[in-house]
């Protein structure tokens, strides 16, 4: 056994929940693969194979385990531009790019890349193609599926990107040698299917700890009214995504270590989709043990990391509702843009019927905003340089010359967002930060934020910032927090 294996091995030994999600392991004398956490007899280690992905696992013939089920395992945060582009261009497949016409090609062109960067990356970075990659994340999110809901299994297969009932049987038979029938089968002893009538939940894992309070404290702060609503133990949205519209309800399940998504039929046809913007909303690919380690080195952040364990820095639903709420808060505080927004939401927003109280409109719609005069905006209360602003970026989102999703290039995307009259460098950071999920985003210009480091300039802030690389982002978030900024008030410059 390698020095590697031999590590890795101490980790499955130790069922470490720490490393969950880092590798995989698969077992051949019984042709399945694990987590590391799994409860399972430990395997001898010259039965063990180790695996970055669970996708490399499949493409070596291990099937996974019907215990500790590996759909379940959180992702890798972005480290470096390799393993960022890697992760990026798996989520946007997850999602069901693939599926939409065009193949990897259109992926590539949407980002500006070529189809053999994207091939070349993802066999490096993942050891797989986009097609196995494709068909891995199909069949675990089935899987899932299967085991967790009482979906008609001809809905499972369309929620989980398979065009036909036959490719979806053929898959299942192809990959792990058995039908669909057989997990939910396995799976319908215990199972908690628990639901309001017309809806059901999924679990999304994270690796622990997770600062859930302060997640809710931020969300709620910022909520857009009409559009969100966090409730003290949940967040509440509403979503459409292309064709598809209806609300989730996201709570936390510590136990587990995972967050409960309860959602209606209506989100069925988006779920990849859906559950990969509430992956990155609420962070769950974070790596908080590797974080704190190295922010913890620095004696400035040392005592505010003890004392948020498990902090994530909150993302993005919707990148044009994003943005919109960053430009509204520009120079006002918390609630004054809050109630901006939720007039925002009101003039612009479609109507959408929902059970919960509160939950009434979707969010406006970047074509319809871009059309909108500068005096519709106005007329809310909004200054003319801010409706400006607000309306030359939706020109420039609904064109699809300006992305604002997971993934996409920080660096282009901040000069592209400070080349819109009105927006600034700490707007471009923060819309960085959180609906790019950049962790090395900084808005060295914040006004709280030097204040946590003494009243220093901007300067200074960016040169003591280089010891926080590559997550700059979540040092952000603790500065903003040494300096009361969880509170219900902002200063001037942060929305």
């Amino acid at each position: 056994m390698t020095e590697d294996s031999a590590a890795l091995y101490s980790a499955l030994v130790a069922r470490d929940p720490r490393f969950d999600g880092v590798f995989y392991v698969g077992v051949t004398s019984t042709g399945i693969y694990c987590r590391p956490v799994c409860t399972a007899r430990t395997p001898k280690p010259a039965n063990c194979r180790f695996f970055d992905s669970a996708e490399a696992a499949e493409k070596a013939r291990f099937r996974p385990c019907l215990r500790c089920r590996p759909e379940l395992a959180p992702g890798n945060a972005p480290v470096d531009d390799a393993r960022r582009i890697a992760g990026m261009l798996a989520r946007r497949i997850e999602e069901g790019a693939l599926d939409e016409g065009g193949g990897v090609e259109r992926i590539a062109a949407h980002f500006g890349w070529s189809s053999r960067q994207i091939r070349r990356i993802l066999q490096k970075e993942l050891g797989v193609s986009p097609i196995e990659l494709a068909l891995t994340r199909r069949l675990l999110l089935a899987k899932q599926l299967l085991t967790e809901t009482s979906l008609p299994i001809i809905e499972v297969a369309y929620a989980s990107g398979f065009a036909s009932l036959r490719r979806f049987n053929d898959a299942f038979g192809g990959r792990y040698g058995m039908p669909p029938s057989r997990f939910r089968k396995a799976a319908e002893r215990g199972v908690e299917r628990g639901t309001s009538p017309g809806t059901f939940t999924l679990q999304l894992a994270y690796r622990p700890p997770f600062d859930w309070a302060g997640m809710l404290r931020f969300l709620g702060a910022r909520a857009m009214t009409g559009v969100e609503r966090v409730d003290g133990e949940s967040y509440l949205r509403t979503a459409r995504l292309g064709a598809h519209a209806g609300w989730v309800r996201v709570s936390h399940a510590p136990a587990r270590r995972s967050l409960l998504v309860e959602l209606p039929h209506s989100l069925t046809p988006v779920l990849p989709a859906l559950l990969g913007r509430l992956r990155s909303l609420f962070d769950l690919g974070a790596r908080p043990d590797v974080v704190a380690a190295h922010l913890a080195q620095d004696a400035r952040l040392a005592g505010a990391v003890a004392g948020a364990p498990g902090l994530r820095v909150p993302g993005a639903f919707d990148g044009f509702e994003l943005a919109v709420r960053a430009v509204l808060g520009q120079q006002i505080t918390v609630r004054a843009a809050t109630t901006l927004a939720g007039r925002f939401v009101q003039a612009f927003g479609e109507p959408l019927a929902t059970p919960h109280a509160g939950l009434e409109r979707l969010c406006p719609d970047p074509r319809r905003v871009a059309s909108a005069t500068t005096e519709e905006l106005t007329a809310l209360g909004v200054t003319r340089a801010r409706a400006q602003s607000i309306v030359a970026l939706a020109g420039e989102i609904a064109s699809g010359r300006l992305v604002l999703e997971a993934g996409a290039d920080p660096e282009r995307t901040i000069a592209a967002l400070a080349a819109i009259p009105g927006i600034g460098a700490w707007t471009a950071h923060y819309v960085a930060m959180r609906a790019l999920r950049w962790p090395d985003a900084f808005p060295k210009e914040d006004v709280a934020l030097r204040r946590a480091l003494g009243g220093v300039s901007a300067a200074r802030a960016e040169a003591l910032s280089q010891r926080w690389r590559p997550w700059r982002a979540y040092a952000t978030l603790h500065l903003w927090r040494m300096a009361g900024q969880s509170a219900s008030r902002r200063p001037a410059t942060a929305p």
